[in-house]
């Protein structure tokens, strides 16, 4: 009975080890489909649609790492404002204190411009109305610097799963095109070409999902960043009527 148990035990290990090597083989066999089977046998428009996803991938790539770094320094120069500026003698010392590239330092002299060229024809308008408008056109510059890069994120998101779809329409339809011509219809001569084609798609969606997310992120850190200087613009444009006022009241 024991010898029978070992035999049979004997040959439950070599079916195992056979199936194992099988396995093993299957593995070792390099999928003759892929990516590089899509370039090899790509023709001028699948390998332009690719380039195409590829660059599209880059730039919004750029786009998310600089535009983050950017508001990133904005943060900082806001912090920077709030500790340093408030508490000079003057608002032309405030302005002195804060960095060559800070948006708020570029606020404020425009604020101190618009106060000290209210005259001539500028005189014509309310001290208040003319600071008002300096200081709001300050701030929409500084907006629209801050959301520049954003339509590229966008538009790559809008638009990659369509270039994606596009390869996949062409490359179903020259796989379509060798199978008629060659007159074979099996499911090797099917799957290969028409999986090729459908990996086009999978690398437009690849490439506008991480476009919208970061769209998306980087819209809301910049209502977090220009939230800081419409606060600092409305502030400033208090302390330069108030400065106004003293020096009339001191004439």
């Amino acid at each position: 009975m024991s010898k029978q148990m070992f035999t049979r035990s004997v040959a439950l290990l070599s079916t195992l080890a056979l199936s194992a090597s099988a396995f093993a083989a299957e593995e070792a066999i390099e999928n003759p489909y892929g990516l590089s089977a899509l370039w090899a046998q790509g023709d001028v428009v699948a390998k332009a649609t690719l380039l195409i996803l590829v660059l599209m991938s880059m730039a919004s790539w750029y786009v998310i790492f600089t535009k983050f770094s950017e508001q990133a320094r904005v943060m900082r120069y806001a912090q920077t404002a709030q500790n340093n500026f408030w508490n000079a003698g003057n608002v032309r010392q405030g302005a002195d204190g804060l960095e060559a590239d800070s948006p708020f330092r570029f606020i404020a002299e425009k604020g101190l411009e618009s106060a000290g060229k209210h005259t001539g024809l500028l005189g014509n308008i309310n001290f208040n109305d003319w600071v008002t408008m300096s200081i709001q056109r300050a701030m929409n510059n500084v907006q629209s610097r801050m959301q520049d890069g954003l339509a590229v994120l966008a538009t790559v998101g809008s638009t990659a799963p369509f270039v994606g779809l596009f390869g996949t329409v062409w490359g179903i339809y020259n796989a379509l095109v060798k199978i008629g011509m060659s007159g074979q219809a099996s499911i090797d001569k099917v799957a290969g070409p028409v999986g090729e084609s459908l990996i086009m798609t999978a690398i437009g969606l690849a490439v506008a999902v991480p476009a919208v997310l970061g769209y998306n992120w980087l819209v809301r850190r910049n209502k977090v960043a220009m939230e800081e200087v419409h606060a600092f613009g409305a502030d400033l444009h208090a302390v330069l009527l108030g400065a106004a006022e003293s020096g009339a009241a001191n004439k």
